[in-house]
């Protein structure tokens, strides 16, 4: 079985094309690469197949993003949010199995609620502040950020969500957010592999995504410095709202 029996040599080439600009935004703000490749690729590619697609790319980049300021400054993220990436292990690898069970309709609508929401939030400038944050919220975060990343491989809104209430410094977010993606890229390889969804070719499929997408992170990241960050993640933010609204559409009306 070849690639082109799960798409055409078309699809395939605007699938290459979506992980090329997921690793873009990615390399520019920080985050989103997950939302954008299973945005885009659920345009054209049946849920399954997208999410599939999503899961090499995202441990690639998420892998550099977090060992960006070297191994120390990354073991030390993991120490400082242990509760969260526990609670959101445990919450992803259980949520993960439940993919095989759902219709595309409802696959559409999970992954369509956060991706709108995130991103309608941002857009309006709402943000929850946490002066003194605790164990619970830390693991009520987690555990909603791996239920949503189990099924849909996007665990980015309640974790940027989260950083941002706890007022993390830039520098500081973006290499945590690289820890904590990171780590649940690892998750979601090894969920998705005993869910079934990352199986032969839907693998080799994701692995011909790492290439564009860690090329588009280049990319970005070299721009990073010469664009004005708030208009490009405003813009960021209308994209995936779009495309979260669509998903949304897909999903209640076919």
């Amino acid at each position: 079985m070849s690639l082109f029996s799960l798409m055409s040599p078309t699809e395939f080439v605007f699938a290459l094309a979506v992980a090329f600009v997921a690793g873009w935004i990615k390399g520019m703000v920080g985050f989103a690469l997950p939302m954008v490749i299973i945005s885009g690729l659920s345009v054209f590619l049946p849920p399954s197949l997208a999410l599939a697609g999503l899961i090499l790319p995202t441990l690639a980049t998420n892998a550099q993003q977090a060992f960006q300021e070297g191994a120390s400054a990354a073991f030390g993220s993991i120490r400082k949010f242990r509760v969260f990436l526990l609670t959101g292990l445990l919450c992803l690898l259980t949520s993960a199995q439940l993919v095989s069970f759902l219709s595309a309709s409802s696959f559409l609508l999970i992954i369509g609620i956060p991706v709108s929401f995130f991103a309608l939030i941002q857009l309006l400038g709402l943000k929850l502040v946490l002066n003194k944050p605790s164990a619970r919220v830390e693991a009520t975060a987690g555990a909603i950020a791996g239920v949503i990343g189990g099924i849909s491989g996007v665990w980015g809104p309640p974790t940027v969500a989260y950083l941002t209430a706890l007022n993390t410094p830039k520098k500081d977010q973006m290499r945590v957010q690289g820890v904590i993606y990171g780590l649940g890229s690892v998750a979601l390889v090894i969920a998705h592999v005993g869910s079934g969804i990352l199986w032969g070719q839907s693998a080799v499929f994701s692995a011909t995504l790492v290439l564009p997408a860690m090329a588009g992170m280049w990319c970005g990241l070299r721009l990073q410095d010469r664009i004005d960050q708030a208009a490009f993640r405003r813009l960021t933010l209308l994209v995936l709202l779009v495309a979260g609204l669509n998903l949304l559409r897909r999903g209640l009306v076919g």
